[in-house]
């Protein structure tokens, strides 16, 4: 659907806070006369129609080696600031490999590239990581912020999420495959409705499934309004870089998003339930499958019958228990027909289902005495025939519709549940389009995310495509055109060079929406090539460096500094894709919903976007290089400097193990000198040789200690132990 037209100013600051919606005002059907937008507002650069500016011509244009230059030399020339040099052959290959692979370059790689004196030997660099696997592990994890990914639910149980890993993989798989954004972005929105054949969509469906959920919340209807709450707040922020949530419970404060607005957006989603057992299968598998159970069945009925007869006193006495926790409108929900149902009672059902539905093995547990022990002898019976039970098939979890029709949407007095104001049909933000969205019900869903999934990714649309490229640009740059990637509106920064950003922007949309493209072209220009070398002239001129007169040094994520230092020890495991992995944990640390103590020493060397996220306990490594809670969506990590950062680095015996290892790799040639073993230990940490002083420093260092440590291959750890606790290692030079 085409926006009707480009207004005003962008949505603000940060989400709204939650709010405790148990005290709710008396519903209510007054309603407030409609808000007329400033014309300051209207004139928002955020609002504007995406526009195609011409590329300057500066004055020293024989810096620039692309246009982007030229859009950045044009504002350093009005400031009177020349860029920087060239950053050196190694710099750059090392910055490369790390911005986009995660992962630093081998001694061989960094020598191929020196040897290589043809002109596109850096682009043929840069054309090999983005076809590398290793790219969409790496770029993965900055998605996965945006999406607040996590396989566990939060709240108190912090139960798993069993099979919400696919929607990492799938990810990973797209960026890798370098799937226009547009099909990205409507996967996830309505993958469901729009490509219900491609299990790859259903999966991606997942990404409105990442909220955190108390699954056993007694009140149904609050849980619902937080979930919904939660996905408008998300949506908002993640692709059009709106603060939503400062809508939910009055007009926005600073920004041209009205309370209508943040409804409008949410009806969207209103009809939507939790699926857990999405069909990832063919139609032939899926038969196949069948006729198998059918068999396993048939021969097991009597046995099966016989043990529902044990459990069905247990089982009912159960739902009864839980069936009592609930409110009384609830529970006549749950007990009336099927028929009688309208959308609203469907959907509070659903979400009530899973508290009073249980497995036999939780129904067993009640069991005593003779009851018990019949029922294990007939598991055993059931057991025999398990030679015939097919495995399960595979699902996802992610979201669909409950059906055609949604049930009514309405403005929330302060945001409360119970407190309804006017009914709201879906709609966009009235600055850009005021009227109601026109939606075509599908036959077994309401359509409505369908309607929006277009409307996001329609290419007059002029917000969604300068999000991702700000965030992009974020990414390499350590720092966005705009600095609040999530947050293009009056209280975010607007962009240091709206011209390039727009230029950018469109050019994004003529090749095709696709991500590979637009990191190539900003590898390949001189701004991202320049030295990280500090420059007090220019920063009397621009302290913050938004301008771009120099490349900003940035620390890498937790995630990147232990991939890479599994690389350099020489021990990373590079298998993808599967549920998460569950490394060691520090002594005596624990966690509410389990953590996988017997795991293999292959799967907890894995890269680290593979490890199981536990909602409510971070894995402590990277948790203290700042990784974000994950109960919201993170644009910008924290980038801080802490003494428990260091800590880490020197006192965790992973660490110190990967340390021998590192070691190891460098001794492992018995013919080497102790300046040889020096230089190669600095080639696999930095990707370069050392310095005459370091090698000097190094060399008495390792005399010093060896007088200390009666053990050479200690002697080399702790040598190599310190490369890894550096600045220059875990910095993006």
């Amino acid at each position: 659907m085409p926006i009707r037209s480009a207004l005003v100013v962008s949505a603000v600051v940060g989400s709204a806070t939650s709010l405790l919606l148990l005290a709710a005002p008396a519903a209510t059907t007054e309603s407030k006369p409609p808000k007329a937008f400033t014309a300051a507002q209207r004139k928002w650069w955020a609002f504007q129609p995406l526009a195609n500016p011409a590329v300057p011509a500066p004055k020293n244009s024989a810096w620039a080696k692309t246009e982007i230059d030229r859009f950045v030399l044009a504002t350093l020339e009005e400031k009177g600031i020349s860029p920087s040099a060239a950053a050196g052959k190694t710099v750059l290959l090392r910055r490369a490999y790390l911005d986009l692979t995660g992962l630093p370059p081998t001694p061989e790689q960094v020598q191929a590239f020196l040897a290589d004196k043809s002109p596109k030997a850096f682009e043929e660099v840069v054309d090999g990581l983005l076809a590398s696997p290793h790219y969409g592990e790496r770029w993965a994890r900055h998605w996965l912020d945006v999406a607040r990914y996590a396989d566990s639910e939060g709240f108190k149980a912090d139960e798993t999420r069993p099979n919400i890993w696919r929607y990492r993989d799938y990810v990973i798989k797209s960026f890798n495959d370098d799937k226009p954004y547009t099909r990205f972005v409507q996967e996830q929105i309505a993958g469901d409705e729009m490509f219900p054949a491609d299990p790859a969509a259903l999966v991606a469906t997942g990404f409105n499934r990442h909220f955190p959920d108390e699954s056993n919340a007694a009140n149904i209807e609050q849980r619902r309004q937080e979930l919904l709450n939660d996905i408008t707040d998300v949506v908002g922020s993640t692709f059009m870089g709106m603060t939503y949530g400062c809508a939910r419970c009055h007009d926005h404060k600073f920004d041209p998003i009205l309370q209508k607005d943040y409804y409008r957006l949410q009806a969207f989603f209103a009809n939507t339930k939790i699926a857990d057992d999405l069909n990832l299968v063919s139609a032939d598998r899926r038969a196949a499958f069948e006729s198998k159970n059918a068999v396993w069945l048939a021969k097991t009925e009597s046995i099966r019958e016989q043990i529902e007869q044990i459990l069905k006193p247990a089982r009912e006495a159960r739902f009864k228990d839980r069936l009592s926790r609930f409110p009384e409108d609830i529970q006549g929900i749950i007990t009336m027909a099927p028929g009688e149902r309208n959308a609203f009672q469907w959907q509070m059902y659903h979400k009530a289902k899973t508290q009073v539905t249980f497995t036999d093995e939780e129904v067993a547990g009640l069991l005593k005495g003779d009851k018990k022990a019949r029922y294990q002898a007939l598991k055993k019976e059931l057991a025999a025939f398990d030679s015939i039970k097919p495995k399960p098939l595979p699902v996802a979890q992610g979201m669909t519709d409950n059906g055609a029709e949604a049930p009514k949407t309405h403005i929330l007095s302060a945001g409360a549940y119970t407190a309804k104001l006017d009914e709201v049909r879906p709609g966009f933000l009235s600055i850009l389009d005021p009227a109601d969205a026109t939606i075509d019900p599908l036959p077994n869903s309401s359509g409505r995310r369908t309607v929006l999934a277009k409307w996001l990714t329609d290419p007059s649309n002029p917000l969604t495509f300068r999000v991702i490229v700000n965030r992009v640009w974020h990414h390499h740059f350590g720092r966005g055109i705009s600095g609040s990637p999530s947050d293009f509106g009056a209280m975010g920064e607007r962009p240091a060079n709206k011209e390039l950003l727009d230029w950018l922007t469109a050019t994004f949309i003529q090749d095709g929406y696709s991500l590979k493209k637009l990191h190539k072209r900003i590898l390949l220009s001189a701004a991202w090539q320049q030295s990280s070398d500090f420059r007090a002239d220019a920063a009397q001129l621009d302290p913050d460096n938004k301008l771009l007169w120099r490349y900003n040094r940035h620390r890498l994520e937790g995630e990147a500094i232990r991939d890479s230092m599994l690389s350099v020890a020489g021990v990373l495991n590079p298998k993808m894709f599967g549920p998460g992995v569950f490394p060691p944990l520090p002594p005596g640390m624990t966690t509410r919903g389990g953590w996988k103590l017997n795991e293999t020493p292959e799967q907890a060397t894995r890269r680290s976007v593979y490890i199981f996220v536990r909602r409510n306990t971070r894995y402590p490594m990277i948790e203290s290089f700042d990784m974000p809670d994950t109960h919201e969506p993170c644009a910008r990590r924290n980038n801080t400097v802490s003494s428990t950062q260091a800590l880490e680095l020197l006192n965790n015996e992973l660490v110190v193990d990967w340390s021998r290892s590192f070691a190891a790799r460098v001794s492992n040639d018995s013919g080497l000198t102790r300046q040889s073993q020096i230089e190669r230990a600095y080639k696999l940490a930095y990707s370069r040789p050392p310095s005459a002083e370091e090698s000097k420093a190094a060399a008495a260092f390792l005399e010093r200690h060896s007088r200390i440590v009666n053990d050479p291959k200690a002697v080399m750890a702790d040598f190599c132990h310190a490369l890894l606790n550096s600045n220059e290692f875990v910095y993006i030079n």
